[in-house]
């Protein structure tokens, strides 16, 4: 007769707490830390769109080349000017191209029946986004106007107040997310570890009666509780990082947003995360059983 071939036992996740924790913690880590790198991202596009912002500085007429240059130097000279590979982000635009682009723009050459060009020499300048507050700019723009051969300086000061009014608006909604975010993740965590604890409430309480201490008892849970904080820490951060290559891959244009710095401190808080709520969460929940009487247990 054949034998019967042995039958194979199915293993869920559910027997294995240490798994189905670090899975858990996983997740609730990666939902963080996926709008933690959502925050950074933002922060640099306001930065990005705050340094595209431009000042104009038209010259007095006729002036020389020399004293043309000599503002330029000057302008290049200002700490609020903004710098890029080491070069100051300041353009000069002579009336002559400034015709061209007018007439280029709008079908009319003015200089025919003007018989002149009653346009100036202009310098564009980008100012550094820590600089582009109201009060910031008018110290600014009183200080370039004192500059020899500058003429006026122009700037849009609705569109940069607007700018500033709705990234500050945009940055309160989005830290109010992330804070929300925060407390579910840390609540997710602190449940998933409890739930692992429960099954060895039993267990913990045999040790309680043939006197083992508390700290010894806490210990190995506590350790554990711990390693898998870090370890979910490591790997949502592994993950997110695949992710984020992934998309800097594929959308060229957001690599301009990319901030190893920052970046790099969502991930290891994301660890630090992990091994906080680890700790305390197992902590408190092993902490709770060796107070619970045996009925209470049941």
């Amino acid at each position: 007769m054949k034998s019967r071939p042995k039958s194979r036992k199915k293993i869920r996740l559910g027997q294995f707490p240490s798994i189905n924790v670090i899975v858990t913690m996983t997740f609730a880590l990666m939902m963080l830390g996926a709008f933690g790198l959502l925050l950074v991202h933002a922060q640099k596009l306001e930065t990005v769109i705050k340094n595209q912002l431009e000042i104009q500085l038209f010259l007095k007429k006729n002036l020389p080349q020399n004293q043309i240059d000599q503002v330029r130097q000057v302008l290049g000279s200002k700490p609020f000017i903004l710098k890029q590979n080491g070069e100051s982000q300041i353009t000069f635009i002579s009336k002559e191209k400034a015709a061209e682009k007018f007439i280029e723009d709008t079908g009319e050459d003015f200089t025919e029946f003007l018989g002149d060009n009653p346009l100036r020499d202009t310098y564009s300048v980008r100012i550094k986004a820590e600089y582009l507050e109201k009060d910031n700019l008018k110290r600014i723009r009183k200080e370039l106007e004192e500059i020899p051969g500058i003429f006026e300086v122009s700037y849009t000061e609705d569109l940069i107040s607007n700018v500033e009014v709705n990234i500050q608006k945009a940055g309160i909604v989005l830290s109010g997310v992330f804070l929300i975010m925060l407390i579910s993740s840390i609540m997710l965590i602190n449940n998933s570890i409890k739930l692992a604890l429960f099954s060895q409430r039993f267990l913990i309480r045999s040790m309680q009666l043939v006197g083992a201490r508390s700290m010894f008892i806490q210990g190995p849970y506590i350790s554990r509780g711990s390693l898998q904080g870090i370890a979910s820490g490591v790997i949502a951060s592994a993950i997110l990082g695949a992710l984020l290559h992934t998309a800097y891959d594929r959308i060229e244009d957001l690599r301009l947003l990319h901030d190893p710095k920052a970046v790099g401190v969502v991930f290891g808080s994301l660890v630090v995360i992990g091994l906080i709520v680890g700790f305390f969460s197992s902590f408190r929940s092993v902490r709770k059983y060796l107070k619970l009487s045996l009925d209470e247990l049941y």
